[in-house]
């Protein structure tokens, strides 16, 4: 099993943009091969930081995820809508 979290930051002026670019891609990806949760989250204190917690049944198929169309057309619909993104695999320990 992996986790990810996917930490997506908006520009200021795009927050509802990338919202709902965002919430596109949660059907998609959770009837994806391998995907076993796949949420997201707007932070309360900063709106514009959105965070994806995602688990799947191994590396290779998050990795198949990351090479899928739909995300293709959520980096072209956001592009220079994205502040910072940043991704850490992580595996559970306890």
């Amino acid at each position: 099993m992996l986790t990810i979290i996917a930490n997506i930051h908006a520009a200021p002026a795009a927050i509802e943009l990338v919202k709902a670019e965002l919430e596109k891609l949660i059907p998609i990806t959770r009837s994806e091969a391998g995907c076993v949760q796949y949420d997201l989250h707007q932070n309360d204190e900063d709106p514009a930081h959105f965070t994806f917690y995602e688990n799947w049944e191994s590396r290779a198929l998050w990795q198949a995820h990351m090479q899928a169309p739909h995300l293709a057309a959520w980096s072209a619909a956001t592009e220079g809508a994205i502040a910072d993104f940043s991704v850490a695999e992580m595996t559970r320990i306890g």
